[in-house]
Formats: C-alpha cells, sequence, structure tokens
C-alpha cells in the first residue's frame, strides 16, 4: 500500500473537488445560469469566484503548499514545468485541439465566432484541468505510485476523467443528463492523455478548451445562436486575458517564485 506521505496530496484533492462542484451547482445548476442569456451577474460570480478564484488560484495554493511536502507531487509533476515546456505544449495543443474542433465539423469556422466561444469558456476549462487533472489526477498517481510504479498514470487518468464526466452533474441542463456525463467521461480521457505525455497546465488548457469551444458553438448553431458571436466581446476575451494571466503566474509562484527555464 501506499505511503501515508504518498497520499498526502488525496485529502485537499479531495476537498477542493468537493468545495469547485458544490459551488458550480450553487451558482450554475441550481439556478440555471448558463441558460440565462440575461443572467449577467451570476454568469460573472460563476466564472470568477467559483473557477477562476476557487477552481484555479485555490489549486494553485495547493499545488505550491504540497511542492514543500515529502511524497506529494512536485511541480514538475503537476504540469508547473518550464517555460519552454510550456510554450511547446501550448503550441502543440493549439494545433491538436484545433485539428479535434475542424475534424468533428465545425460548426463555425468564422475566426472572430471561434475567439469568441474560446474565450467564454476558457475560465471554465482551465478550472476543469485544474481541479481534476493537476490535483486530482497527480495526487492519485503520486499515491499509487510505490506500489504500481508508470502504471499508477493508467488509474489516475482514469479517475481524472470519471471526476470530469461526473462533475457536470452539477451544472444546468443538458449536461447534467446520464449520457453527457458518460460522453463527457470519454472526452476527458483524451485531455488525460495530453496531460499525463506533456505534464503541462497551459499545453493541456487549450487542448482541452477546443473541446469545450466545439461543444458550445455546436449548441449555439443549434439554436441559431452563433450570431450572438459574431462581433468580438471584449468581456469574454477580458476573462480569457485574466484567467490566462493568474495561470501564468502560477507557474511562477508554484516554484517560489524561482526560474522555471530547468524542466
Amino acid at each position: 500500500m501506499a505511503s501515508r506521505s504518498n497520499r498526502t496530496a488525496v485529502l485537499p484533492a479531495a476537498v477542493m473537488y468537493t468545495l469547485w462542484m458544490a459551488g458550480t451547482w450553487f451558482f450554475e445548476g441550481r439556478i440555471e445560469t448558463l441558460l440565462r442569456p440575461d443572467a449577467v451577474l451570476d454568469r460573472l460570480v460563476y466564472a470568477f469566484a467559483i473557477n477562476l478564484c476557487l477552481g484555479i488560484a485555490g489549486t494553485v495554493l495547493i499545488v505550491r503548499w504540497l511542492a514543500r511536502r515529502p511524497g506529494a507531487p512536485g511541480p514538475e509533476r503537476s504540469g508547473f514545468g518550464s517555460w519552454t515546456r510550456a510554450l511547446t505544449c501550448a503550441v502543440i495543443g493549439f494545433g491538436l485541439g484545433l485539428a479535434s474542433y475542424l475534424g468533428q465539423g465545425a460548426p463555425s469556422t468564422d475566426p472572430v465566432v471561434v475567439a469568441n466561444a474560446f474565450s467564454q469558456v476558457f475560465v471554465v476549462s482551465v478550472a476543469e484541468v485544474m481541479v481534476c487533472w493537476v490535483l486530482a489526477g497527480a495526487a492519485v498517481e503520486a499515491a499509487l505510485e510505490p506500489r504500481m510504479g508508470r502504471a499508477a498514470t493508467v488509474p489516475a487518468a482514469l479517475v481524472s476523467a470519471v471526476l470530469f464526466g461526473a462533475y457536470h452533474f452539477a451544472h444546468s441542463a443538458p449536461f447534467n443528463t446520464w449520457s453527457m456525463v458518460a460522453l463527457l467521461t470519454v472526452v476527458g480521457l483524451a485531455t488525460g492523455a495530453f496531460y499525463f505525455l506533456g505534464r503541462d497546465v497551459l499545453g493541456t488548457a487549450i487542448f482541452h478548451n477546443f473541446l469545450g469551444t466545439f461543444g458550445v458553438t455546436q449548441a449555439l448553431a443549434a439554436t441559431g445562436g452563433l450570431k450572438a458571436l459574431d462581433a468580438l466581446q471584449v468581456p469574454l476575451l477580458g476573462t480569457a486575458g485574466a484567467t490566462t494571466a493568474v495561470l501564468l503566474a502560477g507557474y511562477w509562484w508554484v516554484r517560489g517564485g524561482r526560474s522555471i527555464r530547468s524542466v
């Protein structure tokens, strides 16, 4: 069995996942925020309080704390490696994500529409990657590694995908249905493959976000709502920019303010 030190990250991961999922239900699923286009304030609270502050910044704090504890996954294993790795994985994630978006039959190829949709879901996508893979996935892997070795990555990827799918029960329809949760769990396997192979948060978030972008544009196309995104939306771009800034600051801070040139 894994030693107590190797299970260090499991409890914080479980607590964060529970709080994040509960917050999502309270500020989104309970009041169907995403189904009400006029609920601007509710959307902002959901995006910033639950995803940017709790899911992203909160996970950064926990990963930073765990970095100094024995048996817990270090910065590199959690996805906070060098700038070179981050840039490389970001380019690869963008390329693979865009190919996936186009390969599934892109609902829109208008660059403005795609940019708006990408920005709209980016804060949620980053929070999903941070909580389900960076925190929970890496914790499970570290806990099982003493007994399973490198094979521990497989159950870690499976657990992360299941947690990602189950998280959508906290959302409004149609994401809270069993069929959608099952589909998103499969999607989570693709994200997990990218994360555990690349070991980089930014690249994984970009790749994962293209999967979310497809879902959003597909839903909007079905209801004739794509026209709402045919002009650049400054609030959406601003939210994505703030998310990127917090994430990049996390790279520096998780490493204790030290240079992250080394992998």
